[in-house]
């Protein structure tokens, strides 16, 4: 088995410190900043959140494959700034004002980071003037609103009316995703994608990139 391959086994299993230092093992061999960030860490990650959506896994072992995955970007990321490995795209993400749950919004936030693409993650209780003030700041293309209660939902309507106002909304796709949240209370509120897990959200945000 190869250092890649073995270092995406290791992902899975949320090994942290062997995936450090196979990581530093790809880097010693000369393999490629990107080929190790997209073969084996990227690669583990995938794998993972196919799982997840298949309920193969369950949220603790997303969570410590992240740990392991963010251990091993944390050794590769110097050399992917020298090799000007762009991300993917940026995504705006957060779970909307009024509702403090965030467990899902940092899934979706882990598996688009495992494919890719830069979150910048408000967190929770986020007022849609953030959203949208922050997607202009960073240049974002994708805005990814999260909720969990029935209450909160409407807020997801107040993210698409103000991207409207601010003249921004056809710049901008607004995902939304939580518990209580439908594919066609998207389409009622002007939204543009609704998944109904983490991995999907992250597919289709890669594929608004293309």
């Amino acid at each position: 088995m190869g250092v890649l391959e073995e270092m995406s086994e290791f992902l899975q299993k949320g090994k942290a410190n062997d995936v450090k230092a196979l990581v530093q093992k790809a880097i010693d061999e000369k393999i490629d900043a990107k080929q190790i960030l997209e073969q084996g860490l990227m690669s583990g990650m995938n794998i993972i959140g196919e799982k997840f959506k298949n309920n193969q896994v369950y949220v603790p072992e997303v969570l410590i494959a992240a740990r392991a995955m963010n251990a091993g970007i944390g050794i590769l990321k110097p050399l992917l700034v020298q090799a000007g490995v762009q991300a993917k795209g940026t995504v705006v993400l957060g779970t909307v004002k009024g509702d403090l749950h965030d467990i899902g919004k940092n899934l979706v936030k882990m598996m688009m980071e495992g494919k890719g693409l830069e979150v910048v993650d408000l967190g929770a209780d986020v007022p849609a003037e953030k959203f949208i003030a922050t997607a202009k700041e960073k240049n974002a293309k994708i805005i990814a609103c999260s909720a969990l209660l029935t209450t909160t939902m409407t807020e997801m309507k107040s993210v698409v009316d103000k991207a409207k106002e601010s003249g921004m909304r056809d710049k901008l796709t607004i995902m939304v995703g939580g518990a209580p949240v439908t594919d066609a209370y998207c389409q009622s509120i002007g939204a543009d994608i609704y998944t109904p897990d983490a991995a999907s959200a992250a597919e289709k945000a890669v594929a608004v990139f293309g």
